[in-house]
């Protein structure tokens, strides 16, 4: 065992007597020790129930025939940290998530890993750090939360009280319902309870093997969750007796499987972020081209919020994940020969899940493409994405004209200041993960375009990131950014922008000279930065490759 390197032997003695004093008898000494990476904090409504899921999963241990070891790592709420500096910091947390968990293991050879995340940046990170330490693992997230009801009964959640902001701004939602959709719109603990970032990777995590049935859709407040949490304690014990590590599940044919199930949901578009981050670290080659070539050919199946009107309860009714894989078989878009922690193919799991409900046959999709649109063009040589399947059928393919902004916080101002008119591009630049630093989400002015009811003729393009909550012409990722004299930075007010999301393009109206005349004066912006966000900036890798730390470039 890994952790004999601690525990056996004469000259381990002292360490012994460490582990005396927590606890461990002698007959314990001869167990598999196993880390549990717990990380909650009361500041996250996704994670703020983790220390019970937690406790489950250390009796599934302990039932097991191992011994658990808690420890914490970091998390950010995107949602609360959203549209001011603190939104500077989710992304980059992942990074810190994976270093702090590297460290724990590292320094304290554990047999096995479970991990227990929930929201946005800690289910990547959870899943790169599985991918990077390779022992055998885990991952158990905290669950979604429920929808809300409004007063009237219409279903709310957390973008619903985004998208007030911009209703109450021009004045087309009363003060009351403005306060009855803040109070209403998160009943529970849990992930936030769309098909948003969060929801959308601990969908992934399940599609690529790593995690239990159930682990995306089962809300956090259901009893399932507790005994999903005691299972996860068992596999793991499982798995450390075969030696089934996590690089024999993340195979490139189970991030196929994962992208066939992004594309069928239309989650999140920081799914192309993580997931290439993910396959960096499980050596695995994920290109934007074969992102785009599964989605040419995995219908879409079902209008998840923010897209449309259902939320995770209702996917979960409907077959869960395993459900949607086992309808995509139809189509021979899983391999289901890939493995699972469960220690056998996905395809004996997934078998007969599919219960139809809110997620159409593949038959009778919603279309014959992904959720999922990768974007190249003169703006974006190498690439940008846009959530196709929350874009309005007369924005698929547009023209507009630029209106430029080197922040967010000012094109925030302007769409709140009633500036923003249709037929707008709004262009946010110097927001990627070098020029954010930090490549902030996008939320609030996504929101309150819809809430104003812009959505219809304005675009919003950048080289940072949108929310999984985000809706509408929202295309983020522009690579290069900006801050690294990609095209984006050369834009002005005026310029003609064309969007065709049907056949992949992103263009503005500009002849090479036009281009050549702009570069030769172009000094691209840093904003100064100290601290983790500078350290950050050092290391991290453009949009289209992850934006995660450069290969051995780990601060």
């Amino acid at each position: 065992m890994r952790s004999d390197t601690m525990k056996k032997g004469m000259e381990r003695a002292p360490h012994r007597a460490l582990f005396h004093a927590l606890g461990v008898d002698k007959d314990d000494m001869h167990k598999p020790f196993i880390g549990v990476c717990n990380m909650f904090n009361e500041i996250v409504p996704g994670h703020v129930h983790l220390r019970e899921l937690t406790e489950q999963v250390k009796n599934g241990v302990y039932a097991g025939g191992g011994v658990p070891f808690e420890f914490p790592s970091i998390a950010v709420c995107d949602g609360i940290a959203m549209n001011h500096d603190g939104m500077k910091y989710s992304l980059p947390s992942r990074e810190l998530i994976v270093d702090t968990i590297e460290v724990m293991v590292r320094a304290h050879p554990f047999d096995g890993l479970v991990i227990i995340p929930n929201c946005d940046k800690t289910v990547p990170a959870a899943m790169m750090a599985a991918a990077k330490l390779n022992i055998p693992t885990v991952i158990i997230s905290g669950g979604p939360m429920l929808a809300g009801r409004s007063a009237q009964g219409d279903k709310l959640d957390l973008i619903s009280s985004f998208e007030a902001v911009g209703a109450r701004g021009n004045n087309t939602l009363s003060e009351e319902a403005f306060t009855d959709i803040e109070q209403n719109a998160c009943p529970t603990c849990g992930s936030c309870a769309g098909m948003f970032t969060a929801n959308s990777m601990n969908c992934m995590a399940e599609a690529l093997g790593l995690a239990p049935e159930g682990n995306g859709t089962v809300p956090a407040v259901y009893a399932e969750r507790k005994t999903m949490a005691k299972q996860a304690g068992r596999l793991v014990m499982n798995l450390v007796e075969k030696d089934i590590r996590p690089l024999d599940i993340l195979t490139e044919e189970a991030f196929e499987n994962a992208l066939a199930v992004d594309m069928a949901l239309g989650c999140s578009t920081n799914t192309v972020l993580h997931l290439k981050a993910i396959a960096t670290e499980a050596g695995v080659d994920l290109s934007l081209e074969k992102m785009e070539a599964v989605s040419q050919k995995t219908p879409h199946l079902v209008k998840m919020a923010p897209s449309g009107p259902h939320h995770m309860e209702d996917l979960l009714q409907a077959g869960g994940i395993y459900g949607v894989m086992d309808e995509l078989t139809k189509k021979q878009l899983i391999h289901t020969d890939a493995q699972t922690v469960y220690d056998e193919p996905i395809g004996v799991r997934i078998q007969g899940k599919f219960r139809g409900g809110i997620v159409r046959p593949v038959e009778n999709p919603l279309s014959e493409t992904g959720g999922i649109k990768v974007l190249f063009g003169n703006i974006a040589p190498q690439g940008a994405v846009v959530k196709v399947a929350g874009v309005l059928p007369e924005m698929l393919v547009k023209t507009l004209r630029a209106r430029v902004f080197d922040n967010e916080d000012a094109a925030f101002s302007a769409i709140m200041g009633n500036e923003i008119q249709l037929g707008d591009a709004i262009i946010v630049r110097y927001e990627g993960p070098k020029g954010g630093p930090g490549m902030k989400e996008m939320l609030s002015p996504t929101a309150a375009l819809n809430g104003m009811g812009l959505d219809s003729g304005v675009a919003l393009i950048t080289d940072g990131r949108f929310s999984g909550g985000s809706r509408g012409a929202a295309i983020g990722h522009v690579s290069p950014e900006a801050a690294e004299g990609g095209p984006i930075g050369l834009l002005q007010d005026g310029d003609t922008i064309r969007v065709d999301m049907i056949q992949g393009t992103l263009d503005a109206d500009l002849t090479e000279a036009e281009w050549e005349a702009r570069r030769k004066d172009f000094v691209p912006q840093l904003r100064p930065v100290d601290g983790y966000l500078a350290r950050y900036r050092e290391h991290v890798s453009s949009a289209d490759t992850g934006a995660c730390y450069r290969k051995g470039e780990r601060a």
